[in-house]
């Protein structure tokens, strides 16, 4: 084993962080509505817990409104329920067989809050991805130790794991960007 193969085994354990790091992204609610907000509810149904995006359709035909359609009349009530009972602020109201969410204006404190919490996830992948630097690193003096690979070796690889935390760090500070802006506006 070389210490290439070490630095190419953590690159996708960084892209999932990363990915995971978007879609949590996604969660946060903005100025404007989006399915992603409500998506990942989980309903209580029959026993059974659900995400609300295998349960209906989601759609946001006006900028601070969402739609839930329900692929059964039944789904009705435990979606009303879940989504009341979400803590991402929001009223649901069932009007005939759907679910209207009307989003309010954002307050000033409820941004500052969200822009918080964008800093905690970004903070968090931040963690995972250098804890994935840390074991890189660790096995890479490991198999230096054993004599399985040289010491320039060694400190290219050092290198290469930098290069790479590095540039999932600036991914990571771009996504966050994006997302406070988004919050702001």
């Amino acid at each position: 084993m070389d210490y290439k193969e070490i630095v190419d085994k953590i690159k996708p354990e960084l892209e999932k962080t990363f990915s995971f790091l978007e879609r949590e992204l996604a969660k946060i609610r903005t100025g404007r509505a989006s399915s992603s907000l409500v998506e990942d509810v989980v309903v209580d149904l029959f026993g059974q817990k659900l995400p609300l995006k295998q349960l209906g359709s989601i759609t946001s035909p006006e900028p601070r409104q969402i739609v839930v359609q329900p692929w059964d009349k039944s789904y009705l009530e435990p979606i009303e329920k879940a989504l009341s009972q979400s803590g991402i602020g929001i009223s649901p109201a069932v009007d005939k067989d759907l679910i209207r969410v009307n989003l309010p204006p954002l307050t000033e404190e409820f941004r500052k809050n969200l822009i918080k919490i964008i800093s905690e996830k970004q903070e968090e992948a931040k963690r995972t991805i250098r804890k994935w630097r840390e074991e890189a690193w660790k096995e890479t003096q490991e198999l230096s130790r054993g004599g399985k690979i040289r010491e320039d070796d060694k400190f290219r690889a050092k290198d290469e794991l930098q290069k790479l935390i590095d540039e999932y760090g600036k991914k990571i500070e771009e996504a966050g960007d994006k997302k406070r802006k988004e919050v702001e506006s």
